[in-house]
């Protein structure tokens, strides 16, 4: 009478790969565990009587298949949140059409001959000064705001020789004591679009034509 062996540490390690493809094949959870059933009971049924399986490799196979479980589970949660964030940063988008925003950057959008935009000082600043510029960097105009404290400093200019102008930009000029301090160009617009993708929502800008990104919003007016 023969007896078919099966050596426990090679068997615990084809079901450990049998687990691992069925996971990676796609099957579901409740499949790839019935596989690991089947294969299980298979390889109790035909292991050496003499030398079985033993406590340790039954608890790794079973904390195999807990983490393939585990794994899928883990995927199915994430792409479920990933997909109530696009819903919210879509409605987010949505309630911000029609309002203005500050976001970083130098271009001036220009409304019925008005633009409109601020900087950001690093610190105090005895002179501002925001100088009007043309794509080829000839000076418009320049905006004279006197001394200001540091953060947020809005500005607005407004002109009719250039209000049909789209590619206009301006230039941020801060000294504190005859030093060059850290200012930060801010532009504002009005929001005319959102624009969700899988790269994330995208902004429509009233007179400026590239999209901007949401997260490039400083504020919210």
């Amino acid at each position: 009478m023969s007896i078919t062996s099966v050596n426990s540490a090679s068997g615990a390690q084809s079901t450990a790969n049998a687990v691992a493809s069925a996971a990676s094949s796609g099957s579901s959870p409740a499949a790839t565990q019935a596989n690991f059933l089947k294969l299980l009971v298979a390889q109790l049924n035909s292991q050496d009587p003499m030398n079985p399986m033993d406590n340790a490799q039954m608890t790794t196979q079973m904390a195999q298949l807990n983490m393939v479980s585990g794994i899928d589970k883990l995927n199915t949660t994430v792409q479920s949140m990933a997909t109530q964030f696009s819903s919210m940063q879509a409605l987010q988008g949505a309630s911000i059409v029609g309002h203005d925003v500050i976001i970083n950057g130098s271009n001036l959008a220009l409304t019925a001959g008005v633009g409109k935009g601020a900087v950001n000082l690093a610190s105090n600043a005895d002179a501002v000064s925001v100088s009007i510029m043309t794509p080829g960097g000839q000076v418009l105009d320049t905006i004279n705001l006197g001394p200001q404290s540091a953060g947020q400093v809005p500005f607005s200019w407004t002109t009719t020789s250039y209000a049909n102008r789209t590619d206009l930009s301006f230039k941020i000029t801060a000294t504190a004591g005859g030093q060059a301090i850290v200012a930060a160009p801010l532009m504002r617009a009005t929001v005319v679009s959102a624009n969700p993708s899988a790269s994330g929502l995208s902004l429509g800008l009233l007179g400026q034509s590239t999209p901007v990104a949401y997260s490039d919003i400083v504020s919210i007016l």
